[in-house]
């Protein structure tokens, strides 16, 4: 990251910007940090000033607790702010979450492209979000990261043997080390549900996106965003899963982010 800034609680914010023209801002998943987003970044910004950052409690950002979503909505702001005073913003999976509050709340937002926000479709993927949200505040808690990343796993449908295999890897210590911000990806997410007027109060333009071999709850969820926000637009990726390739997501942002 090459330059910080503070967000409105004082927490210094790390980002980077590369290109020429209209901002756009990168928002992350869970696990991850800006560096995830780096590789969609470099074809964005031959038509745009994009923007990637380590959200707060990971990578080269501070924290300061206690947690809110308002805080990381501030942080937006303030890298908005920072990179002109308009923007618009892509966000995956719960950074997508993220992406919809901050245009719910009112921010300077042009355009909002989400993928695969992992809104849950139905009781009982809603009662196994409560409950994963029950263990992973325990986890974090009593300071077990590595059980609480396992939790996180999990959830996304990862086998226990794939599991182990991490555990073992060189990665897995990075991992632990930003292990308590899944609980503020969990708090963007709210109940796990898709939060329907929180989505019909948005007043730009939404872009809800999902990989076509991707399992079929991730596309409803996704095409529900896009039939719930008033100006909604769905589309599905061929041949893409939730880890979506750069150079096919590429294309299709700068399209509908030049409009």
């Amino acid at each position: 990251m090459e330059t910080k800034t503070l967000s409105r609680d004082g927490t210094r914010i790390a980002w980077k910007r590369s290109g020429q023209g209209p901002a756009v801002v990168l928002v992350s998943g869970a696990m991850s940090t800006g560096a995830t987003l780096a590789p969609l970044a470099v074809p964005l910004a031959e038509r745009f000033g994009v923007t990637v950052y380590d959200r707060r409690g990971r990578g080269e950002s501070g924290d300061t607790p206690p947690y809110a979503v308002e805080r990381e909505i501030e942080d937006l702001a303030a890298l908005i702010d920072a990179v002109g005073g308009e923007a618009s913003l892509y966000g995956i999976s719960s950074g997508g979450a993220l992406v919809l509050r901050a245009a719910a709340s009112g921010l300077p937002v042009r355009r909002c492209a989400v993928y695969e926000v992992p809104y849950a479709m139905d009781d009982a993927e809603a009662g196994a979000r409560a409950e994963y949200t029950a263990r992973l505040t325990e986890a974090l808690a009593q300071g077990r990261r590595g059980d609480a990343v396992e939790l996180f796993l999990r959830l996304t449908g990862l086998g226990e043997e794939v599991i182990r295999g991490a555990r073992q890897s060189p990665m897995w210590a990075g991992m632990e080390t930003i292990a308590p911000s899944l609980a503020y990806d969990d708090a963007v997410m709210g109940d796990g549900r898709l939060p329907r007027s929180l989505l019909a109060s948005i007043a730009v333009p939404v872009l809800s996106l999902a990989g076509g071999a991707s399992a079929g709850w991730m596309r409803e969820a996704a095409r529900a965003v896009a039939e719930t926000v008033p100006q909604g637009t769905y589309r599905t990726l061929e041949g893409q899963s939730h880890m979506v390739e750069p150079g096919v997501l590429a294309p299709v942002l700068m399209e509908y982010f030049a409009q």
